[in-house]
């Protein structure tokens, strides 16, 4: 490795560190910093000789980001979401290219041209929806899943998109597709083997040392992610699959919290690298083209996600979420016009305006992923279309005395007190599959469904409602509820859960009656107290002016009383 690559390196990180200052002062996004860092050590600056080292540095980045995703996911609810992922990547990614090579046709490019730009346009970039996913901690909530299911199905179409581009060359026939299509199943099927016959036999040799468990985390995750690619599969695919292979290991939270640092280290790297990857001579002249090929992104893939997820009767505000995670342009989109430049199917024109059309969607995207749920608020009057009628409308008619939301986190302690206190009708709303699966197993009465639909709580009859609580961990969530059932329910107990004690106050000052911290307030001392005092919001009301004054006490927090009665 040439001995300039370390200057090159201290150089765009240094510069990432003073762009990034800069977008921390102004309060946007960090991502945004680090691609102008980029255009600024190469097109402007010339400062990068090593291009293909950077480049190696950011598919590092990126193979840990999708390894760190896959030790998330549980197989099982791969499961639950593969119909949902797959239906919706799949008419998403046909829309989008066919729509957009249309357009792309109206500027007067030939056929092959207009289908390459088409097809680039249909794949959202994985690494910017799950490194703002994860940034936001929201991978494991309903719409998250969904997206990363969607983004799974997307790279698997790109490679499938790759290979029969590939298939151009000189020399490939069918028999290449099916030979990768074995590949790809034997592999498969040697990690489920190990996985589910060899890993748990040595699970107390390697939780033993941390030191150990970081060295062999990583190296399975390079190395899978590795020998996909050798097999013909994109590195991305590879690294999630080897995530998920070991996500059932009881070890996987605590390597997953290990790699994180290194992983955020690669993928500073990898938007440094898109920056430099950029050629000023072409922003000028294509910038027009590159602006129309954004609005189409930005408009089209959300929209092409939003229909059939909501003919599958997910609610609009997931859908949106989902949607707005897709607004962009890929990294396996240069990757397919790199190759289809290489194979003299598109000019290098092609291959810039591509280029500039990922940096423009990239950089707006961040703050519509960012303010998902602001620019819900503002819009979601206009997407009735995009949401079904409810299945089951009648049951959802009925009133109950107790409604829960969230069964984890404590929920399920809760739900035994309340099964013991006589003639109180109880309801737990989750999204949760595996939440679901406990529910029906204690045969309680349950909603699949989402805290913040607007449709769902009206149906629920919140305003006969004696109780009223939740366990769930998002603090946006227990704000929107408190302020929802404050409208329409004075009269009914609020029971909330904060993390800090400043939310506490916050939530207690919106109207909660009770505010379960954690370490200080958990569901067992709720339990008693509810077994001992029954739902009188009389005497929740006293146990929360007693609640402040400890949290006061406990934390030190001098306006915590002004906070809770502002």
């Amino acid at each position: 490795m040439d001995s300039s690559i370390f200057g090159e390196l201290s150089i765009i990180i240094g510069l990432a560190v003073l762009f990034a200052s800069v977008m921390r002062l102004l309060k946007q996004p960090l991502l945004i910093g680090y691609i102008l860092a980029g255009i600024t050590a190469g097109p402007v600056l010339g400062l990068i000789n090593n291009t293909d080292a950077i480049e190696s540095f950011s598919k590092i980045g990126i193979a840990l980001l999708l390894f760190i995703v896959g030790l998330g996911l549980n197989p099982k609810v791969i499961k639950d979401m593969g119909k949902v992922a797959v239906v919706t990547g799949l008419v998403q990614v046909l829309s989008t290219s066919i729509i957009g090579a249309i357009v792309v046709a109206l500027f007067g490019v030939n056929f092959a041209t207009a289908i390459i730009i088409g097809v680039s346009l249909a794949f959202s970039s994985t690494i910017v929806g799950l490194k703002l996913l994860t940034d936001k901690k929201e991978q494991t909530r309903l719409y998250g899943r969904i997206a990363i299911g969607v983004l799974l199905v997307q790279d698997i179409l790109a490679t499938i998109a790759l290979l029969f581009l590939s298939m151009q060359k000189e020399g490939t026939n069918f028999l290449t597709g099916a030979s990768l299509v074995l590949k790809g199943a034997l592999l498969v099927a040697l990690l489920a083997l190990i996985s589910t016959k060899i890993l748990p036999r040595i699970t107390r040799f390697m939780s033993t040392n941390s030191e150990y468990l970081f060295l062999f985390t990583i190296a399975w995750g390079l190395g899978i992610g590795s020998l996909f690619e050798h097999s013909g599969f994109s590195l991305e695919i590879g690294a999630l699959i080897a995530g998920v292979s070991l996500a059932s290991m009881p070890y996987a939270q605590e390597a997953s919290a290990r790699l994180r640092p290194v992983r955020d280290f690669f993928i500073v790297v990898f938007f440094i690298y898109m920056g430099t990857s950029l050629k000023l001579s072409d922003v000028t002249s294509q910038l027009p083209e590159a602006l129309a090929l954004s609005t189409v992104v930005l408009l089209l893939n959300p929209l092409a996600i939003m229909i059939p997820l909501g003919l599958l009767g997910h609610a609009k505000r997931n859908s949106f979420k989902v949607g707005i995670m897709m607004a962009q342009v890929s990294e396996f989109s240069l990757i397919f016009v790199i190759l289809a430049r290489n194979l003299d199917v598109v000019g290098r024109e092609v291959v810039s305006l591509i280029t500039l059309t990922a940096l423009i969607t990239i950089a707006i995207s961040c703050y519509m992923i960012i303010y998902d749920d602001q620019l819900f608020d503002f819009l979601q009057r206009h997407f009735k279309f995009f949401e079904s009628r409810r299945q089951e409308k009648h049951e959802r008619r009925a009133s109950y005395d107790i409604i829960q939301f969230g069964f984890n986190k404590g929920g399920a302690e809760l739900i035994k007190t309340f099964q013991e206190m006589p003639r109180k009708k109880l309801i737990v709303v989750d999204y949760d599959p595996e939440a679901i699966e406990h529910l029906e197993n204690r045969k309680v009465h349950y909603i699949y469904g989402d805290a913040t639909d607007i449709e769902l709580l009206d149906e629920l009859n919140i305003e006969d409602a004696r109780l009223i609580v939740s366990t769930i961990t998002h603090y946006p969530t227990n704000r929107f509820l408190i302020e929802y059932i404050e409208k329409i329910n004075q009269k009914a107990v609020i029971i909330s859960r904060a993390d800090t004690a400043e939310e506490a106050a916050e939530l207690y000052g919106l109207g909660a009656n009770y505010v379960m911290v954690p370490h200080y307030v958990g569901t067992e001392k709720l339990s008693n107290f509810i077994s001992r005092h029954g739902l009188s919001k009389k005497d929740f009301e006293k146990n929360k002016d007693r609640h402040l004054n400890q949290l006061r006490n406990t934390y030190d927090l001098q306006d915590i009383d002004s906070d809770a009665n502002s």
